[in-house]
């Protein structure tokens, strides 16, 4: 395994938003904490809300430290500050959602407070859409005592670590979501940073092309080949935790953080899963940003195929359905 490589947060990009006001700090190994700029307010000038969403793209999230607990739409509001700048509801909503809003999903380790379980897997969210969400919200209601946070793997740095031959193989493969169809490259260029990174949805993914390496054509990788492809994914982003490109975050009381969805992979701590009596309540809310970008396949794939329908190829794996493909026996998958 190579060594992972996250950007420093950039000089002229500090400076620029000390002289609004704020301070941006980094965080060891990935993201970035942020002071002095109130999500409550009106956004920022551009160059303010650019610089801090460039270095979303290059260190994975930014996470604000406010001084008061923010109101859900004061979260929303600062949500759309970034990407495609509206937000893109797909969730269902939980009876304890303030105001029933359909643009924040509640999620809780009770269920009388909100939705349980989901998102034990690495994932990147919005994946069943052709434009997948470009941000994602994550305003912390309730942390719970004893601990729960989610984890992030910087997406670029975990292409680098792979070697040589995994880099080849994996960019000539596009997974296929098991619920809406739409394909995404394993390996796409994040369209601010530049920079190569892996993507794939541990919890809802269907089939996988390859391009053959040496004519025309595609295959589907079979179930031995697809659950090597979902070991080696996970045991990669996992790698992250001790190897500089990934983080288990605990969330404080007020945190609000926010994640370039293309730039990091991110799963729930499985502590985060624990029953309230044993952690303490957990509260958090989410919310998803329209994408600006096509997060489209490679090899003159179409953008989406019937996953629901006959297998195209004959052989491989081809699964549709909400967790679609069951790459380990007994681990929870749900999203």
């Amino acid at each position: 395994m190579q060594s992972a490589n996250i950007p420093p947060l950039n000089p002229s990009r500090v400076a620029l938003i000390e002289n609004f006001g704020g301070l941006i700090v980094a965080i060891d190994p990935i993201g970035a904490a942020v002071y002095g700029i109130d999500l409550s307010a009106e956004p920022p000038p551009a160059d303010i809300v650019q610089a801090l969403e460039l270095e979303m793209a290059n260190r994975g999230f930014i996470v604000f430290r406010s001084e008061r607990q923010l109101e859900p739409d004061e979260f929303l509001r600062a949500s759309c500050w970034w990407g495609g700048k509206e937000l893109h509801s797909t969730h269902g909503v939980h009876p304890a959602t303030p105001n029933q809003n359909r643009d924040i999903f509640r999620l809780s380790n009770d269920p009388k407070h909100g939705i349980r379980g989901v998102g034990p897997q690495w994932h990147n969210d919005g994946s069943f859409n052709p434009m997948t969400f470009s941000h994602s919200g994550y305003h912390i209601v309730r942390p719970a005592e004893k601990g729960g946070g989610t984890c992030f793997a910087h997406q670029g740095a975990a292409y680098d670590a792979l070697p040589d031959d995994r880099q080849e193989y994996w960019s000539r493969l596009s997974s296929v979501n098991s619920n809406s169809g739409v394909i995404h490259p394993v390996v796409h260029i994040h369209p601010l940073s530049g920079r190569k990174c892996v993507w794939l949805h541990l919890g809802m993914t269907g089939a996988v092309f390859e391009k053959l390496p040496d004519r025309d054509g595609f295959r589907l990788l079979d179930a031995d080949e697809l659950r090597r492809l979902c070991q080696e994914y996970n045991d990669l982003l996992n790698a992250g935790l001790h190897n500089g490109y990934a983080i288990a975050y605990e969330y404080r009381e007020r945190d609000c953080l926010f994640i370039d969805n293309l730039a990091v992979a991110h799963r729930a701590a499985p502590e985060a899963h624990r029953s309230a009596s044993e952690q303490g309540l957990r509260i958090m809310d989410r919310s998803t940003v329209r994408g600006v970008d096509l997060l489209k396949p490679r090899h003159e794939l179409p953008l989406q195929v019937d996953i629901h329908g006959p297998n195209p190829a004959g052989e491989g794996v081809w699964k549709g359905g909400g967790i679609g493909f069951r790459w380990e026996s007994g681990i929870p998958m749900q999203n």
